[in-house]
């Protein structure tokens, strides 16, 4: 009997662990935080633009981003933001304040959403903007990616990065 309950305390303590296990995510900042980081260690900034309502962008928060090689380049090379387009808070970044445009009841778009992730005239979801240690726009795709498509562009990124700077 003792045996049996030891097993049942074994088993639920090992099983509220596991069920208890967080998603890990590369380390977030806010756009005013990445605006003191520059001044002390100048990094390009990946910005992850996504809304609560889009399923593309949960299952690349989920899936992509939670993947330990895609954590670890990010974490290393870039300052990462993760950034709602339809967030309510007001945002002082680059020397502006940006705020929320209500388009209807409950609708609307993050000024800087649209100053960052406007392509071809529009905002989609998800999009990442790389932006470089001026926060000048130097990328932009607005589409999920796999894991090795994120890769791909985040290695070519700081591979022509560091070309150009060996060339100057």
């Amino acid at each position: 009997m003792k045996n049996w309950v030891l097993l049942i305390v074994f088993i639920t303590v090992f099983s509220g662990a596991f069920s208890q296990q967080k998603v890990s995510l590369p380390k977030a900042y806010t756009f005013e935080e990445v605006s003191q980081l520059q001044f002390q260690e100048g990094k390009p900034v990946l910005v992850y633009l996504y809304t609560d309502w889009c399923k593309f962008c949960f299952a690349m928060k989920k899936n992509i981003f939670s993947d330990k090689e895609v954590i670890s380049t990010i974490n290393d090379s870039f300052y990462f933001i993760m950034f709602n387009g339809e967030q309510k808070k007001d945002i002082q970044f680059n020397n502006r304040l940006f705020q929320f445009k209500p388009s209807g009841v409950n609708t609307g778009i993050h000024e800087l959403a649209e100053a960052i992730a406007t392509i071809n005239g529009k905002v989609s979801y998800p999009s990442l903007i790389i932006l470089n240690t001026k926060n000048e726009i130097q990328f932009q795709v607005d589409s999920f990616l796999n894991k090795n498509q994120l890769l791909g562009l985040l290695n070519n990124y700081l591979n022509n990065k560091e070309k150009s700077a060996k060339s100057k």
